[in-house]
């Protein structure tokens, strides 16, 4: 892939009843050649100077992709048209492939209605004041009103939407799905994931678009992300191009309302995620789901993604059990690192350490768990999984997630000192 290539895919591409709004580079390569020629009349012998000055200091607002500026007015003028056009016009073509089976997602709430009224203040000083008086407040009924909004997208031609757990979480609402078309359904919460921030939604009907799973274990930093979804909860179907940055992170992701969790293996992507767009799909450059977007960190250009893997083996278990099984080993654990092998005088820099919490409650094995009675201990290292070895990039509740209740798994343990293999049957989180 091109330079050009790679960064035509950091520009924001808006997408919204099924039309594109071009790409403001050129508007932006238009300012900025106005004020290079203005500092170049000042420092003719500091081109470069103006370029980074004026591209750092005259527009503030394109600090989500000011690091490559100087890059990309360096290689634009080397590349050709045609290439830059065929770039785009491969992403329009996914976005308008993948834009019937995205949708909006609003909560609705019966909430109390208050008026107010004025009745004559009591002075217990006797003291007179015509006219004036105090406003008070009393509820007048209730009335239906948008409490919350997100976005999420069909899994399968009869009805079945994935979001975010946070984006159904007032659990006396009504749910409401809005299509690209402007159809809009009436959405029941079939099952929220209770360890990642996952949710199924069914709509009654049948041949709805739908979007297919791509393979998150085969992710490489630096490939095609294309977030869609309803940016800022009010532009639908809005689109933002950007690369996969890293994998395996690990966050504590927030609602926007003060709740958060701890998440395990999401992707991180500098493809713009906002709360409205939380929910939404991660796509590849195929137009197939990668991740579900997330959430964002606040102040940075970096959104998150859960992996596709991981919410297909959701959807799937609430397809064929109506609930979501989590698949469960049952042991607190830490990553190991080069620092926590120094730190501690362990034998290995990789995978995780069994270990207890601070609290008496906090315990390394949890009892009769499969972890505990596959004979496990607290102090013991989990090297590998099924042959993969845990590390950075392959964290283990990310590889449990993925297998389903029943399924059986291969561990490599270190024991005292001594290498074993252990195979464990993962049972249901309860």
């Amino acid at each position: 892939m091109s330079t050009v290539d790679k960064l035509n895919l950091l520009h924001l591409i808006v997408y919204r009843t099924g039309s594109i709004l071009e790409s403001t580079m050129s508007t932006k390569s238009t300012f900025l050649s106005a004020i290079i020629g203005f500092f170049g009349g000042l420092l003719a012998t500091s081109a470069v100077v103006a370029v980074v000055v004026a591209a750092t200091i005259v527009h503030p607002d394109w600090m989500l992709d000011m690091i490559n500026v100087n890059r990309v007015m360096t290689s634009v003028s080397s590349q050709s048209a045609p290439e830059l056009a065929g770039t785009e016009e491969e992403i329009v073509s996914v976005v308008e492939r993948v834009s019937p089976a995205v949708v909006s997602i609003v909560a609705t709430q019966d909430v109390p209605v208050y008026e107010q009224y004025y009745e004559e203040q009591y002075d217990p000083f006797g003291f007179e004041f015509p006219g004036f008086s105090l406003p008070q407040y009393r509820q007048n009924g209730t009335e239906e009103q948008e409490v919350s909004s997100g976005s999420g997208f069909f899994v399968s031609a009869d009805g079945y939407v994935v979001t975010n757990k946070h984006v159904v979480s007032e659990s006396e609402a009504d749910y409401t799905v809005f299509t690209n078309d402007g159809s809009q359904y009436s959405a029941s919460v079939v099952a929220k994931d209770p360890a990642n921030d996952i949710a199924v939604l069914k709509v009654d009907g049948e041949n709805f678009s739908y979007l297919e799973f791509g393979d998150s274990d085969t992710l490489q930093v630096g490939q095609t992300a294309i977030a869609i979804g309803n940016a800022l909860g009010e532009f639908s179907n809005s689109v933002s191009v950007g690369v996969v940055s890293g994998l395996a992170r690990s966050i504590q992701a927030g609602d926007g309302f003060g709740q958060s969790e701890k998440l395990d293996g999401v992707i991180q992507t500098d493809a713009a995620i906002n709360f409205g767009n939380s929910g939404g799909p991660l796509l590849n450059a195929a137009g197939q789901v990668i991740g579900v977007n997330v959430a964002v960190a606040a102040a940075e250009n970096i959104g998150f993604a859960l992996p596709a893997n991981l919410v297909q083996s959701v959807v799937e278990s609430v397809k064929t059990t109506g609930k979501i099984s989590r698949p469960f080993l049952g042991v607190r654990y830490i990553p190991i690192t080069v620092e926590l092998r120094e730190a501690n005088d362990l034998p290995v820099d990789y995978g995780v350490l069994v270990l207890r919490g601070e609290t008496p409650t906090e315990l390394a094995v949890i009892p009769s768990s499969p972890a505990d009675k596959a004979g496990i201990e607290e102090n013991d290292i989990l090297l590998e999984i099924d042959g993969q070895k845990l590390d950075s990039e392959h964290d283990l509740s990310t590889i449990i997630g993925q297998h389903v209740v029943g399924d059986k798994v291969t561990l490599q343990v270190l024991h005292d000192g001594e290498e074993k293999e252990v195979e464990v049957t993962l049972e249901e989180r309860q």
